[in-house]
């Protein structure tokens, strides 16, 4: 793939059983792959639907005391008053963009593309959809966060995105990105865009990860926003 300098693995696809007429696009969190991902939206795939699950480059990661590891970006912490890694976090946004644009090459409008992700992940689809020009049909941010949040205005947001819908889940349990820091974020989307079209799920007893429920409830979100088209 020659003009991607995020030097990283083809994704990982699971493909739409029929003609593809809408996609996911799913970013894995840090440390991970989209490998399992990939085989969770298996499990619930819906037959017009295409499911990317890109892999992120490999960098140290100063919350990791430098480690090198999968991640869209670098983690100083994960508190809401943390230091961010805004030059990372608007380059990896622009990576984002242009997996979007190739599934619009692809022949799906983007207004039919969804984009979600997982803690990392999941935080890096919410600036991107909230910055990007591209029209996008929703976006799923399971166990996370909103990335550069000051860097936004105090009111709504102007652009392409100002009704997106947006299907927030948490774990009450969280222990790596407390579910207050989710509530903070859902709070503020609610003051960028339309606020009824900001859904947040909370999951009794579930940690940093997913559930059956959590995953059942992404399907209905993604059946109901990037319905059959024939």
């Amino acid at each position: 793939m020659c003009g991607n300098n995020m030097s990283a693995p083809l994704p990982a696809i699971v493909p739409a059983a029929r003609k593809a007429t809408a996609a996911v696009i799913f970013l894995h969190g840090l440390g991970d792959t989209g490998h399992g991902w990939a085989e969770a939206f298996a499990g619930i795939r819906s037959p017009h639907v295409k499911y990317i699950c890109p892999h992120a480059p490999v960098m140290p990661v100063s919350l990791n005391m430098n480690m090198a590891m999968p991640s869209w970006f670098d983690i100083i912490g994960l508190s809401p008053d943390a230091q961010e890694d805004e030059a990372g976090i608007k380059q990896a946004a622009e990576h984002v963009k242009v997996l979007i644009d190739q599934e619009v090459k692809n022949g799906i409008p983007s207004n039919r593309i969804i984009l979600g992700g997982f803690s990392q992940g999941g935080a890096l689809s919410l600036y991107t959809a909230l910055t990007t020009h591209q029209k996008l049909a929703g976006v799923i941010a399971l166990s996370s966060w909103l990335p550069l949040r000051t860097s936004f205005p105090q009111g709504a947001i102007s652009g392409v995105n100002k009704d997106i819908p947006i299907l927030q889940c948490h774990g009450d349990c969280d222990p790596l990105v407390p579910l207050m820091f989710g509530s903070l974020t859902f709070e503020k989307l609610k003051s960028l865009i339309n606020p009824v079209t900001v859904t947040f799920k909370t999951y009794s007893g579930m940690m940093h990860s997913s559930c059956i429920e959590e995953m059942m409830d992404v399907k209905q979100f993604v059946d109901k926003h990037v319905p059959p088209v024939d």
